[in-house]
This record gives structure tokens, sequence and C-alpha cells, in this order.
């Protein structure tokens, strides 16, 4: 399926995993590289064999995190910068220090800067904040640890507005739940393309949570994950799969 640039590779179902929605947890990828997560909660390691699957098919070089660590993908938040990629990855949820120095070991040799941040008022880092393509950081206040660790930081009014996917140039997307955050986004100039996940909000999800973009690679693949692969045409994306249920990520 192609829609605007965008085409749709599927990951094979997980039917006994009730969170395989949430793509964005199973796997970091930078350039050519795929790190395989270890997620955090037990029940969700399964969740990972669909995901390096799809993207070792599609060309990918497969890396993966190992025991004792563990890293859930929606506690590692990339910007690209000039010459080199900043990577936060937040430590105090699902994600622990042997994780956050295995994922800089591999990603070093890549040319992108790990660092790791508190977290203690979300279950992933990218539940508080995300980032602009300008690289500010975007987050809901009351559940953002410490603003000051981000050079540029700008607040949004509803906790759904501080998550943006960036689809190219200055449009990104963003929960249809966040009017006023919309808003204040478009006044700084980007285009902002709405989608109703009111169903997986009731999860904890977001549309990070939904999402993983492959900015490059074999193929100039974007994943995303209605739990599914996405790219920018030529190359994947994510198609929508059926509502996850059971207990919160």
């Amino acid at each position: 399926m192609r829609s605007e640039g965008w085409e749709t590779v599927e990951v094979p179902p997980a039917d006994d995993c009730p969170d395989a929605a949430f793509v964005e947890d199973t796997v970091v990828v930078h350039g050519d590289l795929a790190v395989i997560s270890r997620p955090g909660a037990d029940e969700r390691k399964p969740e990972t064999a669909g995901t390096e699957e799809t993207l070792a098919a599609l060309g990918f070089r497969i890396a993966r995190i190992e025991a004792p660590g563990t890293l859930d993908g929606g506690d590692v938040l990339k910007h690209r910068g000039t010459g080199t990629t900043e990577v936060w990855v937040g430590l105090g949820g699902r994600t622990n220090a042997s994780g956050v120095e295995q994922l800089a070991d591999l990603l070093g040799p890549e040319g992108a800067t790990v660092v790791g941040v508190p977290v203690s008022r979300v279950l992933h880092l990218k539940s508080a904040l995300t980032a602009l393509p300008d690289g500010t950081v975007i987050g809901y206040e009351p559940l953002v640890d410490d603003p000051a660790v981000w050079e540029s930081f700008l607040p949004v009014p509803e906790e759904p507005g501080s998550h943006v996917v960036l689809l190219g140039g200055d449009t990104v997307l963003m929960s249809s739940s966040a009017p006023r955050s919309r808003a204040l986004l478009e006044a700084r100039g980007l285009r902002v393309v709405t989608v109703d996940i009111g169903e997986f909000e009731k999860l904890e999800g977001c549309v990070t949570c939904l999402s993983v973009r492959l900015r490059r690679g074999p193929a100039r693949v974007s994943a995303g994950r209605w739990r599914g692969c996405a790219r920018d045409a030529p190359g994947p994306a994510a198609t929508p799969g059926r509502t996850p249920s059971g207990p919160p990520r």
C-alpha cells in the first residue's frame, strides 16, 4: 500500500502479544543498522521476533540488546544534527543502564552520541516528550523529570501534544486530541497532520508508540507500527492492525 510517499509492509502478527501494536518498543534503527530491543517487561519479549524478521528481509544489519540489558524503543529519542545524531535514552522505567551502555557501543561507531536521562514520571521517555524537525524538544511539563536537560525545550499545553512523528521536511504527525498543541506548532511554521488514536490513548499509547521511522537504509525505509513497517517511497511503512488489549505497557 502506498499513500503520500509512504509504502506499507506488514510485520507478521503477534496475536499472543496484546501490546504488539506498539512496535516502537521492539527496535532502534540508525541508518541501515536495526538494534533489536530486549523489552523490560518479560511478556513483551516475544514481540521482537516479527520486527527482526521483517527488517532482516529488507536488508538491514541486525544487532541485539543482550541480557542483563533491557531497552524499550519508546525510551529512545533521536535527533539528527549536523554530522552527528544525538540519542537520549530514558533510564528508570523499562530500560536499564546495561541497555543504554550496549546501545552506545552499537551506535557510537555509526556516528551517534548516546546519553541516558532520568525517567520517573512516565513509563517511557517518549511518553513525556519528542523532538521537532529543528531539534527543539517538546513535552508536557508535569511529566518531564528535568526540562533543563535539553538546550531547547518547548512546553506544550496538552499531554498528547508532546508526541510527534516527523514525516519529512516541516511536516509532523500528532494526535487529534491536542488541538491547542497543534495550534502552537502551526504557529511555528510546521505543517501538522492529525490522526484519531483515541483507543490507543486509553492504553497510554501515542503516535510515537505506533511508529518506527527508518529514515535511511537499504531501501530508504521508514517503519511504522500499526503492526507493520513504514518507509518513504521507495521503501517500508506501517499498516493498521487490531486494537491492542491487556495490561498497560
